[in-house]
């Protein structure tokens, strides 16, 4: 049996999606720039698109630009939300993916910004007093903090955070790639500036994502070359990929509840199989359900032979999941996140991600390949 449970890095590409972008391919090939019939029905595709993301997150087509995926939304939220509002402070945490913290690093290092780390504890938890510290004793603020975290599931409160950055005038970026199609984000209501998406993230196509920028905040370009994207992105647009992720999101949103219904069974009976089985397993981030990522169950192990060798242990085992960020996967660098956390750096750390393709079964087989790894009868 192959069992797959790295969500969190990509996930499998939906047969929906896949025939709703494969009819496109097939029979339309014009350039959305062009002014000819063939240019302005790929246009239409791509605008119907738009209104479609849209829709589903409360908000206006004019608010959404599509991009290459996250990691390009998260550097033009950042470079140009910071720079074209000459803004000269900025707050975020040590464990935000690194899309994020190496813009924020690379504007600070040139000496465009001031960097601060709101505390976060061992839980990946956000410190809100400190974080309304550090805005009410800093001029205009730039907070950049995540949805959820890429590692160990931990939840931030979108809610409290964006009260705290209306009420000190800060600009708000959220990089919400992990919970995109996992949870409702009502944009009439979240108090937020700039929101961003990867498709291959809700069973869309790879390559292909969109930057929400707020109607009350004005952005130039990050990429110049063309009028596309109403002169915000140069480039010919990813058609195909746009279709697929209008496709995927909404079908996300049409079965959220029961997706996650079903995911949360899953990572509960994974968590209570490894506490039964597995002396002292712990896990890192929260776990309870209100507080984490329904999709990622972060464990730590304890302390064992050949640790560093688990991971290749589970993929031999036809398990696929992963030590920590995909981005970060192949290199000898630890975890910045457990880093962060300060978790324990002799127990080996295995993240677990579910969708909606997992069954019972797999965690099931899962469940023996660890106790057979841990020798545990």
């Amino acid at each position: 049996m192959r069992v797959y449970l790295d969500n969190a890095a990509t996930t499998p590409l939906d047969k929906e999606v896949l025939k709703s972008m494969y009819e496109v391919m097939e029979s339309q090939y014009g350039n959305p720039s062009s002014i000819h019939a063939h240019g302005r029905e790929v246009r239409t595709l791509i605008e119907k698109s738009r209104k479609t993301v849209a829709s589903l997150l409360q908000a206006s087509p004019s608010e959404f630009f599509f991009t290459s995926g996250g990691t390009e939304a998260d550097n033009m939220a950042i470079r140009c939300g910071i720079i074209d509002h000459g803004i000269k402070h900025a707050i975020t945490s040590s464990i935000e993916h690194h899309a994020v913290l190496h813009t924020l690093q690379a504007l600070e290092k040139s000496g465009e910004i001031k960097l601060s780390y709101v505390n976060i504890d061992s839980k990946g938890c956000v410190d809100y007093k400190h974080l309304e510290e550090l805005l009410s004793t800093n001029d205009r603020s730039f907070v950049s903090l995540m949805h959820a975290n890429n590692e160990i599931g931990t939840l931030t409160d979108l809610e409290v955070v964006g009260d705290l950055c209306e009420q000190y005038n800060a600009i708000f970026h959220c990089d919400t790639v992990q919970t995109m199609g996992h949870y409702p984000h009502d944009l009439s209501k979240l108090k937020v500036h700039f929101l961003v998406c990867a498709a291959h993230k809700l069973h869309g196509p790879k390559g292909v994502g969109f930057l929400y920028i707020n109607h009350a905040v004005k952005i130039n370009p990050l990429i110049f070359g063309g009028s596309q994207e109403r002169n915000m992105r140069g480039g010919t647009e990813n058609v195909y990929g746009i279709i697929g992720l209008a496709k995927a999101l909404e079908m996300a949103y049409n079965e959220m509840a029961a997706h996650q219904a079903h995911i949360q069974n899953l990572k509960t009976y994974m968590k209570e199989q490894l506490i039964q089985y597995v002396p002292g397993i712990e896990f890192n981030g929260e776990t309870e359900p209100e507080k984490s990522l329904y999709t990622v169950l972060n464990v730590s192990f304890p302390e064992m032979e050949m640790a560093e060798m688990l991971l290749f242990s589970l993929d031999i085992a036809g398990i696929s999941a992963s030590g920590g960020s995909a981005c970060s996967s192949g290199t000898n660098i630890g975890s910045h996140v457990l880093n962060g956390i300060q978790a324990i750096p002799n127990r080996p750390a295995v993240r677990f991600s579910f969708s909606k393709f997992n069954t019972k079964e797999e965690i099931d087989y899962v469940i023996e390949k660890v106790k057979e790894l841990c020798h545990v009868s």
